[in-house]
């Protein structure tokens, strides 16, 4: 008899134990989903900003300019029709606030 009542709260141990450890491991789970939708909604909001700073630029034509916004860093990509906006528009990227570099592939096509 002992050892059946060892047994039971041997079992009643290791199901607290599972509990806790699934409870830690949701919880962990829970914030990093919330570190990772923060972190696109940065990267969103710089990406709004830079193509607001694109279009407030005089001489830059912004209809086929892709902006991509990652911790900082910001890709410019398409193409615009003549060399000196591709110098415009790295140059507005990297004046806003929050961006750390920009790369600028803008090709020039004859639209």
């Amino acid at each position: 008899m002992k050892t059946v009542g060892f047994l039971k709260t041997l079992g009643s141990v290791v199901a607290m134990v599972v509990a806790c450890n699934v409870y830690a491991q949701a919880t962990d789970t829970a914030s990093a989903a919330a570190a990772v939708k923060a972190g696109k909604h940065a990267n969103n909001e710089l990406g709004r900003k830079v193509r607001q700073a694109l279009t407030k630029t005089q001489g830059l034509d912004v209809s086929h300019i892709a902006v991509r916004a990652r911790g900082g860093a910001v890709t410019l990509t398409g193409s615009v029709p003549e060399e000196g906006q591709i110098d415009a528009a790295g140059e507005a990227a990297k004046g806003v606030e929050g961006v750390t570099s920009v790369s600028n592939k803008l090709k020039v096509v004859q639209q």
